[in-house]
């Protein structure tokens, strides 16, 4: 698991079946695996028996705050969804794709220099919270990248995963970094209110959502909620987004037919102008090979839930307060859904194959009633960000023969390790 948990939950429903228990940190928990596990999370009974509170408590109580949106079900889910859906939707940049070019040209020219390696991951994130920062909040968050990252890394290894020891919590560089994003967070805030008189209705975004839900209703958005739910967007995007792009880049470039095909997407979206919502409908190569990046290299491997009552899943009994993985990832890799499913195929996705389509195969944004809530905003901001990569930078990997090494923590993805060379620009 500790190498490729995506493969790993596979290897074990092959041997195992639908129903398995495994440990991590002496804790024992049960796995539900497949496609009947992937559909289940989006049934009435999975609704009823699956909650995810005490998995995202830890970091509730880490950050003084009362819920989270990942953290509640029921009603509180609902109505916390409702105020963030347009923050994190593609409807929130609709109009301002040619910001995001802009955006992303300037990260591009300061971390992608001509004739040398660059640390693919790492300067994905920049790009990734750059984005986020001027499309979703109004802020930009350059100088906190790194704290972002470190605050990540140890919230999510320590008190969601479970997969090392609270002690790491005592540790300096974490308290340093979590800090410094409180202090986003509040300068967020008080950049809000100092111009809150002054705000433009044209260019609303999730901060306004936020604050005013927060105005109307403080007992669903309490003031000590609003640091969590303003950096919100900065630890949700920046692992997910950055890690599918790196594996993009990394399988693209291993690819020879890839890349040409994903560079004659991107010369066409811009050789004509300003890009607009059409435009973005027409990159086949790019969206099927970032739809294949998300099979292949999963982030949401698994969704983490406690049972809520006893009930029973492919002929097991599961008991309330059992703690489980749903393993909605594993069609991923099964090859009577997908053939040859090492193959990095971007067909795969266009008709008539679209084998992506079959109930329950494909849950890359996870399922049921907490599947991403960003995934609109964050198919628009990968595809325009590949596209202008790929029209900007002739890029090669390290060597020819380079095989990608990935990491779990935080997050499944490539190896921060993993580097390019700009070769030059194209355009």
């Amino acid at each position: 698991m500790a190498k490729n948990p995506g493969r790993y939950f596979y290897e074990c429903f092959r041997k195992y079946g639908p129903v398995f228990r495994l440990k991590v940190m002496s804790k024992t928990y049960t796995v539900l695996a497949g496609v009947d596990a992937a559909n289940f999370m989006g049934t009435r009974e999975g609704r009823d028996s699956l909650r995810s509170k005490e998995f995202w408590q830890g970091l509730i109580d880490e950050w003084g705050a009362s819920r989270t949106l990942v953290g509640e079900d029921g009603e509180a889910h609902q109505k916390l969804r409702a105020v963030l859906r347009r923050g994190y939707s593609k409807e929130s940049v609709k109009g301002r794709y040619n910001e995001i070019i802009e955006i992303t040209d300037q990260v591009i020219a300061r971390d992608w220099p001509v004739g040398q390696l660059v640390p693919v991951v790492r300067n994905m994130q920049h790009i990734v919270t750059e984005q986020l920062g001027a499309m979703l909040t109004g802020t930009s968050p350059r100088e906190y990248v790194a704290d972002i990252r470190t605050t990540i890394f140890y919230i999510l290894s320590v008190l969601v995963t479970r997969q090392r020891p609270k002690i790491m919590l005592k540790d300096p560089r974490y308290r340093h970094a979590k800090g410094r994003v409180s202090q986003l967070g509040a300068r967020m805030i008080a950049e809000y209110e100092a111009g809150k008189a002054n705000r433009d209705p044209a260019r609303r975004n999730l901060v306004d959502d936020i604050m005013e839900a927060h105005a109307r209703d403080p007992n669903l958005i309490p003031r000590s909620d609003l640091i969590l739910s303003l950096t919100g967007p900065f630890v949700a995007g920046l692992d997910t987004v950055a890690n599918t792009v790196s594996g993009f880049i990394y399988a693209v470039l291993k690819h020879p037919d890839v890349l040409a095909r994903v560079r004659a997407d991107a010369d066409a979206l811009f050789s004509d102008g300003p890009i607009d919502e059409a435009d973005l409908r027409n990159l086949p190569s790019i969206d099927g090979a970032i739809m294949e990046a998300m099979r292949v290299y999963t982030i949401a491997v698994a969704q983490m839930r406690t049972a809520t009552r006893d009930f029973a899943f492919q002929g097991y009994q599961i008991r309330e307060g059992e703690l489980l993985y749903v393993a909605t990832a594993v069609p991923h890799f099964m090859e009577e859904y997908y053939p040859n499913p090492d193959k990095f195929d971007i067909d795969r996705y266009a008709k008539p194959r679209a084998e992506h389509l079959k109930p329950g195969v494909y849950s890359p944004y996870g399922r049921g009633t907490h599947t991403c809530l960003g995934k609109t905003l964050a198919e628009v901001q990968m595809a325009l960000s590949m596209a202008r990569l790929f029209y900007l930078l002739d890029l090669e990997l390290e060597h020819p023969d380079y095989v990608l090494k990935t990491k779990v923590l935080p997050t499944p993805g490539p190896s921060m390790k993993f580097k390019v060379r700009v070769n030059g620009r194209r355009h």
